[in-house]
């Protein structure tokens, strides 16, 4: 997982790409936060917002 993660981080730097990084920041955080409300009394309320 972290070797993929400095792939991508070094992908952007070598390409100076760097205006991808919030979008993945974003990405991450959304997929984040959907595994930790998949089993929670909270996940009616967050699968609403999409």
């Amino acid at each position: 997982m972290f070797a993929l993660l400095k792939e991508l981080w070094i992908f952007l730097k070598t390409r100076k790409r760097y205006w991808l990084v919030p979008i993945v920041i974003v990405l991450l955080l959304l997929g984040v936060l959907l595994i930790f409300t998949e089993n929670s009394a909270v996940a009616p309320f967050i699968y609403t917002l999409f």
